[in-house]
């Protein structure tokens, strides 16, 4: 087997189609063909794009990131119970190396947009909290709003329960006597439902609606797409600048 068709071989098998025997299997069966009917053992890294399995195009390549439509009733770990994420993607998927992960966690309750990679660098680049990466979300509430929490969650002085420093400014716009939009530079764990909860409130629905000035646009619940460099420009497009004084990532 050549050194290209070696390659092949490996890759196909990291995208989920099976193990090696099986994808050698696959290309002597005749299923592994090129689009433009180039020789599979003359192939190169960008000839490979352009793969056929069965006549489908071949799944992304590594270096993968996607945005997802997470319903409620997911969980987002891979060593959660219960419905994952991960099994609203194609079987495949779940069997990629390296594998993909969610670029921060929503949990069960909570839907909206959710960032999945299998690109370790740019996964830390969303997550970093020097990043201050913004993430919007709409919020249902079960008592009616008290009027002060602009002015509270804009303060750079509300300190949760548990934690040791307290969370940078928030922008709040009020969207009903029980409804708000809430926008964070920070990820911290249930931070808008602790949030609320220190003003005496309870969050009864959240939905995350955009992360930077990426938005789920018309992306149905459950479904996910793609991301290219334009929407990556769009995540960071809104990123606050590390300052020296930033906890180190």
């Amino acid at each position: 087997m050549s050194t290209a068709l070696t390659a092949l071989v490996r890759v196909l098998a990291n995208l989920g189609y099976g193990s090696r025997r099986q994808v050698q299997a696959l290309i002597g069966q005749g299923a592994v063909t090129h689009a433009d009917g180039l020789p599979l053992d003359a192939l190169t890294l960008a000839d490979w794009q352009r793969l056929r399995v069965h006549d489908v195009p071949i799944d992304p390549l590594p270096g993968l990131a996607l945005m997802q439509h997470k319903p409620t009733g997911y969980a987002c770990s891979h060593d959660d119970v219960g419905p994952l994420v991960y099994a609203l993607l194609p079987p495949r998927f779940r069997l990629r190396r390296p594998p993909l992960s969610s670029a921060g966690r929503l949990d069960r309750d909570t839907s909206g947009l959710l960032l999945l990679t299998d690109d370790g660098a740019l996964l830390h680049r969303i997550i970093s909290p020097r990043r201050h990466v913004p993430r919007c979300y709409r919020v249902q509430l079960a008592a009616d709003l008290r009027g002060d929490e602009a002015q509270a969650f804009a303060s750079g002085q509300l300190l949760l329960k548990g934690d040791d420093r307290p969370l940078l400014p928030a922008r709040f716009e009020a969207l009903g006597a029980r409804a708000a939009r809430l926008t964070l530079h920070e990820g911290r764990y249930h931070q808008v439902r602790r949030m609320f909860a220190a003003l005496g409130n309870h969050v009864i629905g959240l939905h995350r609606e955009a992360i930077g000035a990426l938005t789920l646009g018309d992306l149905a619940p459950g479904a996910w797409r793609a991301l290219d460099a334009g929407d990556l420009a769009r995540v960071f497009a809104q990123s606050i600048p590390a300052s020296p004084t930033d906890p180190a990532p």
